[in-house]
């Protein structure tokens, strides 16, 4: 059994018509046709009687209806599940940035706030200290 059968056999209970049903799905008729002749032999016999005035659902067809109509609806809830797991998967990883792909300035502009203020009072002067600056004069002279 395929899906495609599912939604086929539904669409003619719905619309009591092969030709509307086909058009409802988008196939050609002579293809819902043959996937529902299919469907009828897997299922042992036919699901629907066909007339001048449409077609009407027997006992067989009446009897795996809303079995059907729940493979359906599992169908549409599985395919539901699993794009909102996907969803959130993907928002998960935009949300939490790998150690390695964090930019070169979002790192600067931490590290800038955590130096700010921590290391006023630990400055050292850029030259040396003035004994320094005598011993390098006398090297030089």
């Amino acid at each position: 059994m395929q899906i495609s059968q599912v939604r086929y056999f539904l669409a003619v209970c719905a619309e009591s018509s092969f030709t509307r049903a086909a058009r409802k799905c988008g196939v050609a008729q002579p293809s819902l046709t043959q996937a529902l002749l299919r469907l009828e032999a897997e299922l042992g016999g036919a699901l629907f009687t066909r007339g001048r005035k449409g077609s009407r659902l027997t006992e067989l067809g009446a009897l795996v209806r809303h079995h059907l109509a729940d493979i359906e609806r599992s169908e549409q809830l599985a395919i539901r599940k699993a794009a909102d797991f996907v969803e959130r998967r993907r928002q998960a990883t935009q949300r939490i940035p790998q150690r390695n792909e964090a930019s070169h300035e979002q790192t600067h502009l931490r590290n800038r706030g955590n130096h700010s203020t921590a290391w006023k009072g630990d400055v050292r002067p850029c030259r040396p200290p003035d004994d320094d600056i005598a011993s390098d004069n006398q090297q030089l002279g």
